[in-house]
C-alpha cells in the first residue's frame, strides 16, 4: 500500500496503539525500509502482527513501561483511538525524554490542543485527514470530468476556435489563452487568441513579444463567423462580441447574462493561469517552454509574486511549471524599459499626489498612453505608508482612472464602482480596478481649447472629492505625503 509519501532519513520509529490507523502507518513505514516497533495492549493483535513479521510487543501505552520500551526511538507515533490513553502516553514519554519527536492522535480540536500542551510536536485528527483526502479526490474527479467536457467542446469545433481575452489583456489573461490554444492544438483544433482593446502596458507588450504569442485584434478580423466555437478566458462577456459564447474559464465570479455550454469558474484559485495549468496536467501534455513561462508569469503577476491571495493550488501549479519555464525570459519581462511617456506620467503623478492617511490620489493631467496610469498607480503603491492608490488622467475627452490596493480592508473595484459606476464604466476586483468617465458628464462644460485648463482644475477637485468620499476619507485636508 504505497501512498506516494516519502519519509525522511530517520529510520527508527515506534507506534503506540495499533488499530486500523496505526496499522496503515506501520505498513507504509515498513514498506519504505524503516525500523518500526509496535506497542499494543491487545495480545491477540500483537500475535497477529508478529505473524506478519512485524516487531510488536504487548504493553499498555498508559503505563510508564511503554515509554521505557520506546526510549531509543527517534520518532514516536501515538495512534490509539482512545484520546485519554494518548494523553497519558505523551506525558510519560515527555517525562523520560524531551528530544523524541512525538505525533499524537486527537479526536477533535479541544483534545488536539490538550495533546499539544502536553508536549506532542504534531497532532493529527483522522476525521480531518479523511475529509481533506475526500475533498482532494473530489477536486481531482471534477477536474477529470471538466477536462472531458472541455475536450468534447473543443473537438466539436468545425472551423476555428476563438479564444477571447480581456479587452486590454494582462499577463494572466494572455497566459491562460495561450494555454487553451495549446490544449486545442493538442486536440487537433486550430485557434486564435483575440483581444478587443489594445496591449498597452510595456510589461505586457514585452511579455507577448519575448514569448512569441500571436494575438489577433478583433477589429482586424474580416469574418468573425469563422469562429464556430468561442471561449472567454479570464474575462467577462462583452456587448462588442457578435458571437455566441460556448465556454468561460475564469478565477473570478461574474454576472453572466448568457448560458455557455462549458463553465469553469474557481474563486478558490488566485489566477486563471492556475486553472489552465491543471488542465495542462490533466491532458498529460508536454508543456512547451513558451506556455510554461507564460503560465508561471501569469500566476506570479496575479499573486504579486505569491504575496497576495495565494492559494495552495497556485503554489503547486507554479512548482509544476518552474522546471519547464525560461527564467531568463521571465527576468526580461519583469524589467522592461520605461517609455518617456510613462516616465512623464509617473513624474506628474508623484508631483500632484494627495495623501489622506494611507490613501493616495493623483492627477496625471493630459495623457497619451492611458496604460501609463496603471504603471504609475502600481509604482506609487510602493511609497512608505501608502496602501491604496488611484491615478487619473484625461485622454480622448474621457477621464481614465487606475486604482491599486494592498489594504485587505478595501475592495478597490467596489470603491471605484461606488464612486463612478452611475456615470461611467468600471471594472476590477479587490486589488486592482479601473474606471472610464466621460469628461462632459463629469463637469457639465463643453470641451474646447479655451476651456481645457478650467476642465482640468474642475476635474481634479471633483474626481478626488468623489473618490475620497467613496474610500470613507475626508479629503478636505490633503498633503503630498512628504
Amino acid at each position: 500500500m504505497s501512498t506516494g509519501v516519502t519519509i525522511s532519513s530517520i529510520s527508527d520509529y515506534a507506534i503506540l496503539g495499533c488499530g486500523s490507523v496505526g496499522y496503515a502507518v506501520a505498513e507504509e513505514l515498513v514498506e519504505q525500509g524503516k525500523d518500526v516497533l509496535i506497542i499494543d495492549r491487545d495480545e491477540s493483535r500483537v500475535e497477529s502482527l508478529r505473524d506478519q513479521d512485524l516487531d510488536a510487543r504487548t504493553a499498555d501505552i498508559r503505563e510508564p513501561e511503554a515509554a521505557d520500551l520506546v526510549a531509543d526511538r527517534d520518532v514516536v507515533l501515538i495512534l490509539a483511538s482512545n484520546v485519554e490513553s494518548n494523553k497519558q502516553a505523551v506525558e510519560h514519554i515527555r517525562a523520560n525524554n524531551d528530544n523524541q519527536f512525538l505525533v499524537a492522535r486527537a479526536s477533535d480540536p479541544v483534545s488536539g490542543d490538550e495533546l499539544a500542551e502536553l508536549g506532542a510536536d504534531i497532532v493529527i485528527n483522522p476525521s480531518s485527514v479523511i475529509a481533506e483526502s475526500a475533498l482532494r479526490a473530489l477536486e481531482s474527479g471534477e477536474l477529470e470530468y471538466n477536462a472531458g467536457k472541455l475536450a468534447q467542446l473543443v473537438e466539436g469545433t468545425g472551423t476555428r476556435l476563438g479564444i477571447i481575452t480581456q479587452d486590454s489583456p494582462d499577463p494572466d489573461s494572455i497566459a491562460s489563452a495561450a494555454a487553451l490554444q495549446a490544449v486545442a492544438s493538442h486536440l487537433g483544433v486550430e485557434s486564435d487568441i483575440i483581444y478587443l482593446g489594445d496591449v498597452g502596458h510595456q510589461e505586457n507588450r514585452a511579455f507577448v513579444n519575448l514569448l512569441g504569442i500571436d494575438l489577433v485584434q478583433w477589429d482586424e478580423i474580416e469574418d468573425h463567423s469563422v469562429y464556430d466555437t468561442v471561449a472567454l478566458v479570464d474575462r467577462e462577456t462583452s456587448t462588442a462580441l457578435d458571437l455566441s459564447v460556448d465556454a468561460v474559464i475564469d478565477h473570478r465570479e461574474a454576472e453572466q447574462e448568457f448560458e455557455p455550454e462549458f463553465v469553469d469558474i474557481r474563486p478558490n484559485m488566485s489566477s486563471t493561469s492556475t486553472i489552465m495549468t491543471k488542465y495542462i496536467q490533466e491532458f498529460d501534455m508536454n508543456v512547451s517552454e513558451e506556455v510554461a513561462t507564460a503560465l508561471l508569469y501569469g500566476i506570479r503577476a496575479e499573486t504579486l509574486d505569491f504575496k497576495r491571495d495565494t492559494t495552495p493550488a497556485d503554489l503547486t501549479a507554479a512548482a509544476y511549471l518552474y522546471p519547464f519555464a525560461n527564467h531568463d525570459t521571465l527576468e526580461q519581462v519583469e524589467s522592461p524599459s520605461m517609455s518617456p511617456e510613462t516616465l512623464d506620467v509617473l513624474a506628474e503623478a508623484i508631483t500632484n499626489r494627495d495623501v489622506q492617511g494611507s490613501h493616495l490620489v493623483s492627477n496625471a493631467g493630459l495623457v497619451r498612453d492611458r496604460e501609463a496610469l496603471t504603471q504609475a498607480a502600481s509604482h506609487l503603491l510602493d511609497l512608505e505608508g501608502v496602501t491604496t492608490t488611484a491615478v487619473f488622467g484625461i485622454a480622448d475627452e474621457t477621464i481614465f482612472l487606475a486604482g491599486r490596493s494592498k489594504d485587505i480592508r478595501i475592495n478597490i473595484g467596489k470603491v471605484l464602482d461606488d464612486a463612478y459606476g452611475e456615470m461611467g464604466e468600471t471594472a476590477g476586483h479587490s486589488t486592482q480596478a479601473s474606471a472610464e468617465i466621460p469628461l462632459g458628464i463629469f463637469t457639465g462644460i463643453e470641451i474646447s481649447e479655451d476651456t481645457r485648463d478650467t476642465l482640468l482644475e474642475l476635474t481634479e477637485e471633483a474626481v478626488k472629492r468623489t473618490l475620497f468620499d467613496a474610500m470613507g476619507v475626508d479629503g478636505t485636508e490633503g498633503s503630498n505625503g512628504s
